[in-house]
């Protein structure tokens, strides 16, 4: 059977090492003035549509403000992001690179991400941890939408158009770190693997009835199984 292998990036792939939310500041105080209280909020699992509205709004900015500034803001996040993301400081977590290198290898399976970075920041982070972009024959990106639930079927659309086959259900696997990453495709019934790489611990992880839970993605034959059987 055919897989759709969909990876999230942050805590999945890699580390990045905080460059995303020290860009998102300097953005938000450049474009708007207001930082709110970014700091304390906790990224993960979210989209950087819905991290923007919801720091801006609990600082009190109503919609159309955070609308008028929201192209600006996402030119300035991706200069700050480039300009001070030190590739040293991103790292490739335990097994990614090999599961990748596996999943990329196998004809019944096509590689893709699914994250709730723009595409731009996917493309920065996931270059700088040496795991090859480019590589990745689909995507589905906060750019393409502020609901993570939304992107698995921007993903499975896309894959369609690249290759002919109308992924569903369980031949769509998704894997990441957060309870987002578990959720957003309940949808469409598609495999979830967990891994605890990320913020979340596997308690955490299991309260969400994942099809499947590794400490890490280290052991590419056991994620691999949990991906083709």
């Amino acid at each position: 059977m055919r897989r759709l292998v969909l990876f999230d990036i942050d805590g999945t792939l890699l580390n990045a090492g905080g460059a995303g939310k020290r860009a998102v500041t300097q953005a938000l105080h450049e474009v708007y003035g207001e930082t709110g209280a970014v700091e304390r909020y906790n990224m993960a699992g979210r989209t950087d549509p819905q991290i923007l509205r919801e720091v801006l709004g609990q600082a009190g900015l109503d919609e159309e403000r955070i609308q008028a500034g929201m192209d600006a803001f996402w030119d300035v996040y991706i200069r700050v992001l480039r300009d001070t993301l030190d590739p040293s400081a991103v790292k490739a977590l335990p097994g990614a690179a090999a599961l990748v290198d596996r999943v990329e290898a196998a004809d019944e399976t096509v590689l893709g991400l699914l994250t709730g970075n723009v595409l731009e920041g996917a493309r920065i982070k996931v270059d700088a941890a040496g795991l090859g972009f480019e590589r990745f024959q689909v995507g589905a990106y906060g750019s393409d939408h502020g609901d993570r639930a939304q992107l698995p079927a921007i993903a499975v659309r896309r894959a369609k158009e690249r290759t002919g086959v109308e992924f569903s259900r369980k031949q769509i696997v998704i894997i990441g770190d957060t309870p987002f990453d578990i959720s957003c495709g309940e949808a469409l019934g598609v495999r979830t693997i967990a891994t605890a790489t990320g913020t979340y611990d596997r308690e955490a992880l299991a309260a969400c009835h994942p099809d499947h839970l590794f400490d890490d993605l280290a052991d590419t034959e056991a994620v691999w199984r949990a991906i083709t059987d």
